[in-house]
């Protein structure tokens, strides 16, 4: 048993260490993007549709390429073209208008969804005998220590070539090429993933997943409907710091939260279970309203809830998938878990986006931030109970 626990913490350290190679590259770009995207005369209302669209798209797409590592049992596969496309972010530096920006950071975000159901169905396999929410914690806190060092990168580099987005985005072709060279090591260190369905027909029907797992899902389409982006929290601090570097720094307070937020948010879940859900769903609505007051200690503070309930997001709303589904149909359920996840965002930007353009007074946007967290908590409620292990 010992032994079989040491071998699943190196697993998902290996793990760990991939995403915090591609982080920097692309955690390092999403911190630049927003005002780089207004640098290139694109609205608030174009930026968190953008930036939503391609949520969106990585995080619906994930329905597909879950089902395909379902049915094929090629994990690994799918990870490996998932990071690939990674790439597009360097490309940023010949990015000449904001459509072709947009379509770019759209490619990452694909790259995201073909890779995240077979990884997050890995580290689910490997992490027996670590528990579920500790195994994703401490994946989450490895990858926001890249997470942390991409902006701090990109800042530094803004900082001085006196604004120059494109040296930021060429810089980050050195990590993006780190990141390739872990991941062929990770892979031969940890080895083919045996699948868990032993023929390759399609059988997925809805009622293969609970009614507990349909639930949850919901819980979260709620929750992220009135959560606002980072990238508009981004955009908003561009209206209210006049110096572009700070922007990758704020990115970075948000990455710093998460990291640890993450990782304790792992162990508190295998320790008490479900019931910790309703923190981050509570916390929700904070960054959700102080972006509307326009100050800059209000932007400051909301980025740091911010990532402290995007470090539980990620964490413990991942682990409690692999709580809710049967191992042969888990790559399914993260890929309809995050196909929900991604509308709500999606959605999310547009609302908040029009909102911050108009002006829509604060009292609507705290109606309608509090009463989707509000029906978020009580979906939540009927979601938990019984479960797989």
């Amino acid at each position: 048993m010992q032994k079989r626990c040491s071998k699943g913490y190196r697993a998902i350290i290996l793990l760990g260490l991939v995403s915090l190679m591609g982080d920097i590259v692309y955690e390092g770009a999403r911190g630049l993007i927003p005002s780089f995207l207004k640098h290139l005369g694109a609205s608030a209302y174009i930026t968190g549709l953008a930036t939503g669209l391609g949520d969106s798209i990585g995080l619906s797409l994930r329905l597909v390429s879950g089902l395909l590592v379902d049915v094929t049992g090629r994990y690994w596969g799918l990870t490996f073209l998932g990071y690939s496309l990674i790439a597009s972010i360097p490309l940023l530096s010949i990015a000449w208008c904001w459509p072709i920006a947009v379509a770019l950071t759209v490619t990452e975000r694909v790259g995201k969804a073909l890779r995240t159901p077979g990884r997050d169905t890995i580290i689910s396999m490997v992490s027996r005998g670590v528990g579920a929410g500790k195994a994703f914690g401490i994946h989450e806190f490895l990858d926001q220590i890249g997470a942390i060092i991409g902006p701090l990168i990109v800042s530094i580099v803004v900082l001085y070539s006196g604004s120059v987005y494109e040296y930021a985005f060429i810089v980050l072709t050195i990590p993006y090429i780190a990141l390739i060279a872990t991941l062929i090591y990770t892979y031969r260190s940890i080895g083919p993933m045996e699948s868990a369905r032993r023929n390759g027909s399609i059988s997925f029907k809805p009622s293969s997943l609970s009614i507990r797992f349909w639930l949850y899902s919901s819980t979260i389409l709620a929750n992220t409907l009135g959560f606002i982006p980072a990238s508009l929290i981004l955009y908003r601090a561009s209206d209210v710091f006049l110096d572009e570097w700070i922007i990758p720094l704020i990115y970075l307070a948000i990455q710093a939260v998460d990291a640890p937020s993450a990782i304790l948010s792992g162990v508190l879940y295998d320790r008490i279970g479900l019931r910790i859900l309703y923190l981050p769903i509570i916390a929700s609505a904070i960054p959700s309203i102080l972006v509307f007051t326009g100050e800059a200690y209000s932007i400051i503070f909301a980025s740091i809830i911010y990532g402290f309930v995007y470090g539980m997001q990620e964490s413990i709303y991942r682990a409690a998938v692999a709580t809710m589904t049967p191992i042969e149909y888990r790559g399914t359920g993260y890929g309809i878990f995050n196909t929900l996840y991604g509308v709500g965002f999606l959605v999310s930007g547009v609302i908040y986006g029009f909102m911050l353009d108009y002006g829509i007074p604060l009292p609507i946007v705290v109606a309608y931030t509090l009463s989707l967290q509000t029906i978020a908590s009580m979906l939540l409620s009927y979601s938990i109970g019984g479960s797989y292990v």
